[in-house]
């Protein structure tokens, strides 16, 4: 049986899935000061006023959503206590109880694992009421972990830098001393070979650019850290709605290295004379492949047998890379081979890497205004045209059922119920309908993603040998992007044209990814092919076996010994060295497989 057939048939047996929850308010008691979990504190009100009082929350991340029932407290002095969420910033609103009027309100970030004390007392002022907080128990550092996490990372790399300097200096001194002094001819050789071929020999230059191999990797990285819980810490979640965390980086950087790998893989093959219909077999069984082993692994459970029919889902991450592959293998296929001249002296010689490929371009352009239209023309049944927010309570509880917009339309009228029911917005939005991700208008703008990295690697081989050009070019579209992202969502997370969301995939979330990414791609293309200052360790290795590490660990993540059950769930060292372990140990993984000359190649 072919090796192809057996890794599909491994991947589709052996997959299951796992899921987090989000942070939220629990409105049970913790009087008695109990241990907390992460990501929460404790409040205890203290109500000293002749009537009962109830107290709504909302967070301030929450865009114009309805205050929320807390907690009620009898007339006093009684006092009540419950658990909230030291995510993000709330807004807490005391009213009487059974009445519309506010007594006082306020906005905090509680730190976790605090306790306060809300003392809620008449006054002689004309307010007649004041609430003023206590802090009963201190906070934790929550950020010591990372930041001691940080400094051994950071130590750990400037050890990786130095030892090899350090060797290669002594070696460098042992050999001019023995040159300088008499000695016997063979002490020179000796000495030679001990150094190794830093000083006696000139290393081809690779022609393989490590600095894209390195931006997968550490692409892959991330998400792999990201996936195993990112030691408990919110800035490793998912955005509920819009706005960016860095979990929400990664995805779009690996779409951005996939249109460019199209680039430098294609070209090679059209340069060695492999016809266009090879090309078309070698990229639809890619598309194939790739679609397959997302669709098994996503919907295998071990009590349903093969595929779980009764919570199918049929959009996924690995789809949605197969399909954008395919647009933009067949787009490389058609209009790719094409030598960009040396300036002549027009006009447009600047531009001449987009004027060339005008077919693509107006391709793109055709398929954004397609997004375009589906998504702020398309009538949506009981929604408003062109709405682009989570639904549930939010935009004062006006369109509960429109999460998404067209988006989510889109995907239950081509999908059904076969799409992600636990979005991001579900927790904090109160949201009931279900909305995915990886959906199908969201698609759209992912092929657009990964054709702005077809335009870097066009960029890379037409300018290789001329750096500045490659590197201004990049800063170019870096300007470009990021301005266009600014313009679009207006500097705000909310309040822009099209706002930041990558649940959405959204235009203003792809030109930000994309300036990002130019950016970065820059950098290290500097840094690595040029200066040639980093080698890419340890993020090229992973960066080199990408498919097999991201269904590894997607298979194997809630296994010894890449998971445990943890004993200390009120901290975040356990958590955060877990995320830490089973990310290096993918790492470490794929060193070896680097060293053995084992690639992965579907």
């Amino acid at each position: 049986m072919e090796p192809r057939r057996i890794l599909t048939q491994i991947l589709c047996v052996f997959f299951l899935t796992t899921g987090r929850n989000e942070g939220k308010l629990d409105a049970k008691s913790c009087s008695g000061r109990p241990a907390l979990k992460l990501d929460q504190a404790c409040l205890t009100f203290h109500n000293q006023l002749p009537t009962g009082v109830d107290v709504l929350y909302t967070s301030d991340y929450c865009y114009k959503c309805l205050y929320q029932p807390l907690v009620s407290v009898l007339n006093g002095p009684q006092n009540a206590s419950v658990v909230v969420s030291t995510v993000l910033t709330l807004t807490l609103q005391l009213q009487p109880m059974g009445r519309n009027t506010t007594l006082c309100s306020w906005s905090q970030l509680y730190e976790e694992a605090a306790h306060y004390s809300v003392w809620i007392q008449e006054s002689e002022s004309p307010i007649n009421v004041i609430c003023y907080q206590t802090v009963d128990v201190s906070p934790s550092n929550i950020y010591f972990p990372l930041l001691v996490v940080a400094l051994l990372l950071a130590l750990i790399s400037l050890l990786c830098v130095l030892v090899p300097y350090l060797y290669r200096r002594r070696c460098t001194t042992k050999l001019i001393k023995t040159i300088c002094h008499e000695g016997p001819q063979h002490a020179m050789d000796d000495e030679t070979q001990g150094c190794g071929d830093e000083v006696n020999t000139a290393q081809p230059k690779p022609t393989r650019l490590r600095s894209l191999d390195t931006f997968r990797g550490l692409s892959l990285t991330i998400m792999v850290f990201v996936n195993y819980g990112g030691g408990g810490y919110w800035i490793f979640e998912h955005a509920p709605w819009n706005g960016l965390t860095v979990a929400d980086l990664v995805m779009p950087w690996f779409v951005f290295i996939l249109g460019t790998s199209v680039v430098f893989a294609f070209t090679s093959m059209q340069k060695k004379g492999v016809s266009r219909r090879q090309l078309i077999r070698k990229l639809t069984w890619r598309t194939v492949v790739l679609i397959l082993i997302g669709f098994c692994f996503i919907n295998y459970s071990p009590k349903d047998g093969l595929l779980s029919w009764s919570w199918l889902r049929i959009p996924g991450v690995l789809q949605r890379l197969g399909f954008t592959y395919f647009i933009l293998s067949l787009m490389q296929t058609f209009c790719g081979m094409r030598e960009i001249p040396l300036s002549r002296g027009r006009w447009w010689d600047p531009v001449q890497d987009v004027v060339l490929y005008w077919p693509e371009w107006i391709f793109i352009i055709l398929l954004e205004t397609l997004w375009l239209c589906l998504t702020f023309l398309l009538p949506v049944p009981n929604c408003p045209t062109g709405y682009l927010g989570a639904g549930g309570i939010g935009d004062n509880g006006l369109y509960p059922n429109c999460t998404g917009g067209a988006a989510g339309y889109i995907d239950k009228w081509l999908l059904g119920d076969n799409i992600y029911h636990w979005p991001t917005c579900k927790a904090m939005y109160r949201t009931t309908q279900p909305f995915d991700p990886e959906g199908v208008l969201g698609t759209i703008n992912s092929i657009v993603m990964g054709f702005m990295g077809m335009q870097a690697g066009k960029i890379l081989i037409f300018y290789r040998k001329k750096d500045i050009s490659v590197l201004s070019r990049f800063l170019v579209w870096a300007i470009l992007l990021g301005n266009s992202a600014a313009i679009l969502s207006k500097c705000t997370r909310d309040e822009g044209f099209i706002p930041v969301n990558k649940n959405l995939w959204s235009l203003s979330y792809i030109t930000c990814m994309g300036c990002f990414s130019f950016l970065l791609l820059g950098v290290m293309y500097f840094v690595m092919d040029i200066k040639g200052w980093w080698g890419g360790q340890p993020f090229i290795y992973p960066g080199m076996n990408s498919i097999f590490v991201y269904v590894g660990h997607s298979l194997l993540g809630s296994y010894f010994p890449f998971s445990w059950e943890m004993r200390f769930v009120d901290s975040h060292w356990e958590k955060l060295f877990q995320s830490l372990w089973a990310t290096s140990l993918w790492v470490l993984i794929a060193f070896l497989l680097y060293r053995k000359k084992f690639f992965l190649k579907i």
